[in-house]
């Protein structure tokens, strides 16, 4: 089997739902051994997350936790955060979601934790962040989003604000906070020493704000809902055909020049109105009226046809059912499919970025709760049988 990247660290993931599981995720791709700590019985709420669910089972939970081993353990007992101490002293990063202050109520705050592990990362992703008026605030991805702009922004300028309908705020905050971990690892050898990631929520959406804030501050201008469309940016919209829509990007000056070729009418890249990037965006919906007008002429598969020959981006809007049928998603394996003991061939997106040297894998679906109880307590902190029977009886694991 190919080396992966990350296949020297061990990961110690604590916390439940989505935004640091993602990024606990995004590290097993790697390669990083990845052990996640539920609690006893009920296990992470994703477990059962999800809208569809054959055999009671939740679609969400096999791609999440996929490549990561979980271990059962009692947080909010003593004997529980000794275990927890002593697994994470074997490991390179500590990964949690909860709200600050919960690690130091449990005596699991970074000063203790350096004290027996100097060189461990802590990433710590929240609502807020680890400091400020509203850290101690509950915060979910959807919060995160509204406070972060993005739903403002988001959706029909004559309807309330919208959302992806994804977990984009979760999943933003797990990507920064992978990324976080990675640059504290690579300070690391450098230093020899740990520190903390501090990932938020809302920071990690805002991050990806573009121009917002200097627009209003600099220019006074504030960004609004614009549907399909970006402001002084066209052509770059849906178009109708005689069989569905298409998406056409021809907004550079070059690509709009070989778009007006394609429709036969050459003069417009010369037309004041729209022979530069500035004219087009100021003239934008009679722009798009007269392209729409010639792709209604024409199917979906002769728009795309003529858009792919001339250098024209242009695509259509994809579900689910497109993508496993696409023959570009199969030539880069996009889509995977792995064993489920209870579906058979489970599919799912597959490790991105592609590597050409040390690619990641998906070596296996999220597993059962408390699955590697026996390789962690007994392997790796050398418990017996009969602590773990024990620990059991307690409820402790």
């Amino acid at each position: 089997m190919t080396a992966q990247a990350l296949d020297d660290l061990r990961v110690v993931e604590m916390g439940q739902l989505l935004a640091g599981p993602f990024c606990g995720q995004l590290l097993g791709d790697f390669g990083a051994e990845v052990i996640k700590i539920e609690p006893p019985v009920t296990g992470d709420p994703m477990r059962q997350w999800g809208r569809e669910k054959p055999h009671g089972q939740s679609l969400w939970w096999p791609i999440l936790a996929r490549n990561k081993k979980s271990v059962t353990l009692n947080l909010r007992e003593a004997a529980g955060q000794d275990l927890a101490r002593r697994i994470i002293t074997e490991a390179d990063v500590l990964v949690e979601n909860f709200r600050p202050g919960t690690l130091e109520r449990w005596g699991l705050s970074p000063e203790t934790l350096w004290e027996l592990n100097p060189g461990l990362i802590i990433t710590r992703v929240t609502g807020y962040g680890q400091n400020g008026p509203y850290s101690p605030r509950a915060g979910f991805g959807s919060i995160g989003e509204a406070m972060g702009g993005i739903r403002y922004v988001t959706g029909d300028p004559n309807s309330p604000p919208a959302r992806a309908g994804i977990s984009l705020g979760d999943e933003l905050a797990g990507t920064f906070a992978a990324l976080g971990t990675l640059v504290a690892l690579h300070a690391r050898t450098r230093t020899g020493k740990g520190q903390v990631v501090d990932s938020a929520l809302y920071e990690a959406v805002f991050a990806l704000m573009e121009s917002l804030i200097p627009e209003w501050e600099l220019a006074g201008y504030q960004r609004e809902r614009t549907g399909s469309v970006l402001p002084n940016v066209a052509p770059s919209n849906v178009y109708p055909t005689s069989d569905g829509p298409v998406l056409i990007a021809a907004n550079q000056d070059t690509v709009f020049s070989r778009l007006a070729d394609v429709m036969g009418r050459p003069e417009l890249a010369d037309d004041q109105r729209y022979s530069t990037h500035g004219a087009r965006g100021a003239n934008a919906e009679e722009l798009d009226e007269l392209i729409a007008a010639w792709t209604a002429t024409l199917t979906s598969d002769e728009v795309l046809d003529k858009m792919h020959a001339n250098g024209i981006p242009a695509g259509l809007t994809y579900r689910a059912k497109d993508m496993l049928a696409d023959p570009h998603f199969k030539a880069r394996e996009a889509i995977i499919k792995l064993a489920h003991p209870e579906f058979g061939e489970f599919p799912m997106q597959n490790v991105f970025p592609k590597l050409s040297g040390t690619p990641g894998e998906v070596r296996s679906v999220g597993p059962e709760l408390g699955a590697n109880n026996g390789e962690i307590y007994t392997g790796l902190l050398g418990l017996t049988a009969g602590d773990l029977e024990d620990l059991t009886g307690k409820g402790i694991i």
